[in-house]
């Protein structure tokens, strides 16, 4: 028994694909949770003014979090502890963590001990400070909605002390391809949200929600701690603020935090304009958001996670790299496309099924499903952005995705302002749309001027049969909603589940069988897939002695 617990913590995964499927399932999983959790809140406060204050009071946590380990972690962390680490067998806590891999995991405690030094400080100013920091970031609110999200933004700052230990503890799993438990830890922090959705709410109020937040980041720590634990590590209470691995790995975050400040300051300007709208903006936006961000986490986020290792792998190899690269993408789009097909197709059937219960009504289904058809615009972009920036930290150069996002951002701002002044919440999510179009491109043309050529013709042609199998899908999915709509009942749950599920079943069945006729590359590597990898084999890379020496 102890050795199956010991070889699920220490479960690696060596294959991209393998490991991507692991972090989409669990991503899967976890946003599975989200929409639950979501459909809680939307059913209990309705888009009005409650859920404004509770996503306004979240705002300045997780900036917090955000800055500081987001920042630490994609940009430098997890290449510079990859090519320290000398053995990358588990099972290694007795010699491993004396002798092999010591100086890798004394910058986990180095890394580990400086930020909680700098989460205490910044979230005791935070608690100390709330009331003027919400004057600013909600002028639109009454005094007593600004005290309301004061109370809350206090109790959420507990948060990042726990999601900054869970983020270094990620880096690890990560760089050892331990996608397993590593995928788990999302899901956990959502069912401590709904945790407090469900049972703290009816204790202690919309406070509930927040000490909810603060039970899920505890939980997304705690799950990871006995895998780290397995691999080697061990806590030690020092601090060297001068070590060379930390001064790297700050040189390299600086950029990639300069970039993170300046997306996370458009969502706080987001926050402001909403805040001056009609009650139910900034919830409406958030509900659209969290919609449209299901297929970004399950294959974007997912593939762009799984390829950093082997990316930061191949750093002296520009073709395997581009090889990398170009598949990776081509993955990518291979479920992306037909996802925006079908979710703008089957808007009104999800936003029904998912939030329409409760306090939440038909005018707020309306207004959610037009401002999500108008964030699909861009879910191509948003989903390769973060495998194109990955690919740059992977070189060592956060310095170039800075600069590109102050043109996207500083574009998302400007539009922000003038169009949700004049269309309101719509006029945001048109805003957010253009500047990740923007933001892709940009990223691509650097991209191609440092690489070179990165594999444009294979990527077109791909995404041109994605693209004519997906117009086939919605044909289908369309003709699909009229034939059944006769004979369920739209009025209600069951009836709108129905049709949507059967129109878009029938829709990937076509995007499927298309794809065949075109011989697709991609459907067919994903068959293959699937059908070897039950049970999963690793598939072994070249040695990553490549890596040390980052």
């Amino acid at each position: 028994m102890v050795k199956i617990f010991r070889n699920f913590f220490n479960k690696q995964t060596n294959s991209i694909t393998v490991a991507a499927l692991f972090v989409a399932l669990s991503s899967l999983l976890s946003r599975l949770l989200g929409v639950f959790r979501d459909r809680i809140l939307a059913g209990q406060f309705g888009a009005g003014q409650t859920l404004d204050i509770y996503y306004s009071a979240f705002r300045i946590p997780d900036l917090l979090f955000n800055l500081l380990i987001l920042g630490a972690l994609s940009a430098g962390f997890i290449p510079i502890f990859t090519g320290l680490i000398k053995d990358f067998r588990p099972n290694g806590s007795n010699g491993l963590f004396k002798f092999l891999n010591q100086e890798a995991w004394d910058l986990v405690n180095n890394l580990l001990n400086c930020l909680l030094v700098i989460f205490l400080l910044l979230s005791l100013l935070g608690i100390v400070f709330a009331p003027q920091i919400m004057n600013l970031i909600a002028p639109g609110f009454s005094l007593g909605e600004r005290n309301l999200s004061v109370v809350l933004t206090r109790i959420m700052f507990l948060s990042p002390l726990f999601l900054g230990i869970s983020g270094i503890l990620s880096g690890v799993l990560q760089s050892f391809k331990n996608f397993l438990i590593y995928s788990l830890a999302p899901i956990f922090y959502n069912l401590g949200i709904i945790f407090g959705a469900l049972y703290l709410v009816p204790i202690w109020g919309i406070n509930g929600l927040a000490w909810g937040v603060v039970f899920g980041a505890a939980l997304h720590m705690l799950i990871q701690l006995p895998a780290v634990w397995s691999l080697g590590w061990r806590y030690r209470p020092f601090l060297k603020w001068r070590d060379k691995n930390l001064l790297r790995i700050a040189r390299m975050m600086i950029p990639r935090t300069l970039s993170l400040a300046v997306a996370q300051i458009d969502l706080l300007i987001t926050t402001v304009v909403a805040s001056t709208m009609v009650a139910g903006s900034l919830a409406i936006f958030n509900f659209a958001n969290n919609l449209q961000s299901f297929p970004i986490g399950i294959f974007g986020i997912s593939f762009a996670v799984a390829a950093f290792p082997v990316l930061a792998a191949s750093i002296n190899d520009e073709r395997r790299l581009v090889e990398y690269f170009s598949t990776t993408v081509r993955k990518i789009l291979f479920f992306i496309i037909p996802a925006t097909v079908l979710i703008i197709s089957l808007r009104a059937q999800i936003v029904r099924v998912i939030l329409g219960t409760g306090a939440f009504n038909w005018q707020d289904t309306v207004l959610t499903m037009n401002v999500l058809a108008f964030f699909c615009w861009s879910l191509f972009a948003q989903a390769l952005i973060p495998l194109q920036t990955r690919v740059f930290y992977a070189q060592h150069d956060s310095r170039t995705p800075f600069f590109i996002g102050l043109v996207t951002i500083a574009l998302d701002t400007f539009l922000s302002v003038y169009l949700g002044r004049r269309i309101g919440v719509i006029g945001l999510a048109i805003a957010y749309s253009s500047s990740n179009i923007l933001n892709f491109i940009l990223l691509w043309l650097f991209m191609s001027k440092k690489l070179g050529d990165l594999d444009s013709v294979k990527v077109i042609k791909a995404a041109a049969k994605f693209s004519l199998a997906s117009l086939a899908t919605a044909l289908v999915v369309q003709l699909s909603k009229v034939m059944i709509w006769p004979y369920i009942n739209m009025t209600k749950l069951w009836g709108v589940l129905s049709q949507g599920l059967v129109a878009g079943i029938l829709g990937l069945l076509v995007y499927a069988g298309c794809l065949w006729l075109f011989k697709s590359e991609e459907l067919l590597h994903f068959f293959s897939v699937v059908s070897r990898r039950l049970p999963f084999k690793k598939a072994k890379f070249e040695d990553q002695g490549e890596v040390r020496g980052i």
